[in-house]
């Protein structure tokens, strides 16, 4: 948030645009718009500013990702949250797919609209898709029939489920080091953050944040724990909204980035290489992890 800064949209020369001569616009949209951004639409569009009434209007980076730093160990691109778990998802699952034939479970990855928004949208992690998914495939698999049957084959696949949400994580930035807290600052080439929140913001409990990082740690694979300054509010992410609408079992994790929601984002490539590495341990390892461990959880 650079609220240290005022908006830049030119430099200072004499402003060119709408139909006055001191810069401002004397059309409809008078004292709503910068001249110059009408002017350059009015271009695009083949018109003129003062036709231009209202418009809604995203402005993305064009310029192509790069690996950059002195040993070209950052990552530097647009939209990282979240689309670097997207690919690190998918790269994963295909990775995994060697294993598949071992895993009497079922391996699925989903992504989501809408979540800076709240997610309350059909193609967002609120609608009804996660849940429509499950039941689907785990009626299909069954195959025992039987309108009640189903359901009973939906509740028992929900509680043997394991989610792992995942979304960019806040990595410790050397100008406001004060931002987190001294113990759980998330660094970079460092692994995966594992998120937790008291205030349930995040879905992570001790059995989730446990089989998790174990299946990681069994590969020899680092993570990271992060809590939120006591002091401070916590954003969120769609863990807790699909767990609350489907009971499964889920943690909440991330790679640390920085200039999260910036038009320039940057993270570790090493990071993504150990969460690949990650994702594709919580596949192969968690169902016969889970069994020794949850043999030794109390009820």
């Amino acid at each position: 948030r650079h609220e240290h800064q005022n908006e830049l949209n030119s430099s200072p020369a004499p402003a060119a645009g709408g139909d006055a001569k001191d810069g401002k616009s004397s059309g409809p949209n008078a004292f709503q718009q910068h001249p110059l951004l009408l002017t350059l639409l009015a271009q695009e569009l083949g018109t003129e500013a003062s036709q231009i009434i209202d418009f809604e209007l995203q402005v993305c980076d064009t310029q192509p990702s790069a690996i950059g730093g002195a040993m070209e160990e950052l990552v530097f691109s647009g939209r990282l949250d979240n689309l670097a778990h997207c690919f690190i998802s998918l790269r994963a699952l295909t990775d995994s797919l060697g294993s598949l034939q071992e895993d009497d479970g079922v391996r699925a990855i989903a992504f989501f609209d809408h979540e800076e928004c709240g997610s309350s949208s059909a193609p967002g992690a609120g609608g009804t898709l996660m849940m429509d998914t499950v039941k689907r495939v785990s009626v299909a698999a069954a195959d025992n029939g039987g309108e009640e049957n189903g359901k009973e084959v939906v509740e028992i696949a929900l509680q043997n489920s394991f989610m792992v949400s995942a979304d960019m994580a806040h990595a410790l930035h050397p100008n406001y080091t004060d931002k987190h807290e001294p113990q759980h600052g998330p660094a970079f080439h460092k692994g995966v953050v594992i998120k937790h929140n008291a205030n349930q913001r995040y879905a992570t409990n001790s059995v989730t944040a446990t089989l998790f990082r174990e299946c990681g740690a069994k590969r020899g694979i680092p993570s990271q724990e992060f809590v939120v300054r006591s002091d401070m509010a916590c954003g969120s992410t769609i863990g807790p909204i699909v767990a609350s609408g489907t009971g499964m079992r889920t943690v909440d994790v991330g790679i640390p980035q920085w200039s999260m929601h910036s038009v320039r984002e940057c993270c570790g490539t090493v990071d993504v290489d150990f969460a690949v590495r990650h994702f594709v341990a919580f596949w192969e390892e968690m169902p016969a992890l889970e069994k020794t461990l949850m043999a030794t959880v109390d009820p």
